[in-house]
């Protein structure tokens, strides 16, 4: 049984050297890194890359007042700049599992933080709204495209740490998102006060993040989601087998209840959350909140998300039903809606409390994708679906919420909209926190 095995393991060992020496396109056939190394760059560069995912939009939300001055915007075309991230993520989304099929995902990666750095550091100076909006959207479909294979790279290469590695990466991008909502006034102040300086800031953490994947790039062929079993991949000596390869047909996504359930949970959320990166540093500072204070309650909801966003995907990857959190997260977002509605100035650092438990449905929606399919290629598809399609139903809110605010002259009708879609978020949240895959709902 020994002399099977060791023969067994040699031919393995030599048929896979054998594919990498045929295989110009993986790292290790060129022997230029160990495998250990490459594990930790990768690790090194999905963490950049999510601290990346979010200063686009809460730089931006922190200093709103002024550009809408310096731009001559009103409300209406305010709320259209809130509502560009998720119609760039859904629009730019869609095309992510294709250009990584095509490119390889580290080459698209690295594209994403490429175009996110170009965009932030063009934006502040084009002189006009149009100009501001198309470079926004350059940037946005930076993080477009890595937003949707993040839970694929995670599910690809840490197939056994899915939970730890999503609350790595979502910790990250809470990181990110504070960092930017709390320092972007302190620090257009130090660069003397000139907003155009103060956006244009974060482009160098953007280009930053660039190098960590440059050497994926020259990965080609199959995503990682695609490759066929026992192929080696960056960071790993071979990777696990999967059931699926590069040609196999793709799932009837659209059959399956459960990526309903949580493409509807995703772009509920991400409705939630736009609009509160957008809108609540200027719902504080109308009532009353100085500017760099609103900036710092915006930061503390995000913030909030650097420990949950560890502790919730860990979690839900134990619970058969991850129902129960979502419960936990509605009831926060209720309250501190409620409480906003009520005394938004008053008792600001208690509802910011609140909402930032509630606004870690977004990690926790990251983690469903990756634990409501089965293989990697399901997680590719699912991605793909959830957050293009969530997306999608995100576009109209922030748009929304400012008519409602320019037409009613006060916030009571957004906060009130913001709280009731917490209700069908809580139930649709429920439903897909179910334990099942979309390729058993699929197949039937």
């Amino acid at each position: 049984m020994m002399g099977f095995m060791s023969s067994k393991e040699t031919r393995t060992h030599e048929s896979t050297t054998v594919r990498a020496q045929t295989r110009p396109d993986i790292p290790e056939s060129r022997g230029a890194v160990p495998r250990a190394w490459t594990t930790r760059l990768l690790v090194v560069g999905v963490v950049l890359a999510a601290l990346n995912l979010r200063p686009a939009i809460t730089s931006l939300g922190a200093l709103l007042e002024e550009v809408r001055d310096g731009l001559g915007m009103s409300g209406s075309v305010a709320g259209l700049l809130t509502s560009v991230p998720p119609l760039c993520f859904a629009v730019f989304g869609v095309a992510a599992p294709r250009l990584a099929r095509r490119f390889g995902t580290g080459a698209v990666v690295c594209a994403g933080m490429a175009a996110i750095g170009t965009g932030l550091l063009v934006r502040p100076f084009t002189g006009g709204t149009v100009g501001f909006l198309a470079a926004t959207a350059l940037a946005l479909m930076g993080i477009a495209v890595s937003n949707i294979l993040m839970p694929v790279i995670v599910k690809r290469y840490f197939p056994d740490r899915v939970g730890s590695m999503t609350g790595l990466y979502s910790m990250a991008m809470a990181l990110g998102t504070a960092a930017a909502a709390a320092t972007t006034v302190p620090l257009t102040d130090a660069v003397g006060g000139d907003w155009r300086s103060g956006l244009a800031l974060w482009a160098a953490l953007a280009l930053a993040a660039v190098l960590p994947w440059l050497p994926f790039v020259r990965e080609r062929g199959a995503a990682p989601a695609e490759r066929a079993p026992g192929e080696r991949v960056p960071g790993r000596a071979v990777a696990p087998a999967e059931p699926e390869s590069a040609a196999a047909p793709a799932l009837r996504i659209t059959r399956s209840r459960t990526a309903w359930a949580l493409a509807v949970f995703f772009g509920l959320q991400a409705t939630v959350a736009y609009i509160t990166m957008g809108w609540m540093p200027q719902i504080f500072r109308d009532a009353g909140v100085p500017a760099d204070t609103a900036g710092l309650l915006l930061a503390v909801i995000m913030v909030m998300g650097v420990p949950l966003a560890f502790v919730i995907p860990r979690l839900a990857a134990r619970l058969p039903h991850q129902g129960p959190i979502v419960l936990v997260l509605g009831a926060s977002g209720l309250a501190g809606y409620a409480g906003l509605y009520f005394a938004p100035a008053a008792g600001a650092w208690a509802w910011v409390l609140l909402l930032g438990v509630a606004n870690c449905a977004f990690p926790l929606a990251l983690t469903l994708i990756g634990m409501r399919a089965g293989t990697g290629a399901g997680v590719a598809q699912l991605s793909a679906f959830a957050q293009s399609a969530g997306y999608l139903i995100s576009i109209p809110g922030p748009l929304l919420v400012g008519v409602l605010y320019q037409h009613s002259g006060g916030w009571g009708l957004p906060i009130a909209l913001m709280a009731g879609l917490m209700v069908p978020q809580t139930i649709v949240g429920f439903l897909a926190g179910r334990a099942r895959t979309v390729e058993e709902e699929a197949a039937h």
